[in-house]
């Protein structure tokens, strides 16, 4: 499959998340997807400035394309998956582990303020909340590389040859 139709592909097939999707169809359109991100960053910066306080561009057309393109992006990666043979949920993982993170950050934040308000003194508190925290942060980062590297070594697998469970290969 070739860039354009793996483009109409992806596009045609927006809310589809069943069947299969080759390999060529989910990269044509990743790379589709990147190329045209930087292209709206450049549109982005040369239309609406930037922020002479940060440096950095004001996107508005950048992030409209990327809420776009999220779905068919997932359903292409799910389709993807299960054309080699494994779960779409799995390209959830990483999404999963970063919003159990957030949570189990902002719940440390609010038990250590609830013991720092109890205690008699606080201070005592904040060395072993921050080495919780940052031990917490590093192996959480660790698992999050693990499971990028496994995602990315996933959708870069050849196909099952013949059908499989999510049905006929896709052609």
């Amino acid at each position: 499959m070739g860039f354009v139709d793996a483009i109409k592909t992806c596009l045609a097939k927006y809310f589809v998340f069943s069947g299969r999707a080759l390999r060529s169809e989910y990269w044509w359109f990743v790379l589709f997807v990147v190329i045209v991100s930087i292209a709206l960053a450049i549109v982005d910066a040369s239309l609406f400035g930037m922020n002479p306080e940060t440096g950095e561009s004001n996107q508005v057309i950048t992030p409209i394309f990327q809420l776009a393109v999220v779905i068919p992006m997932l359903a292409a990666g799910w389709r993807r998956l299960h054309d080699t043979g494994r779960p779409g949920w799995y390209l959830l993982l990483p999404a999963a582990l970063s919003i159990a993170t957030m949570f189990m950050v902002f719940s440390g934040v609010a038990v250590f303020s609830v013991l720092e308000q109890g205690a008699d003194d606080p201070d005592a508190l904040r060395g072993p909340a921050a080495l919780l925290g940052t031990t917490g942060l590093m192996v959480v980062g660790v698992v999050q590389l693990i499971l990028s590297v496994l995602m990315i070594w996933w959708l870069s697998r050849p196909s099952e040859e013949g059908a499989n469970d999510y049905g006929p290969p896709a052609v």
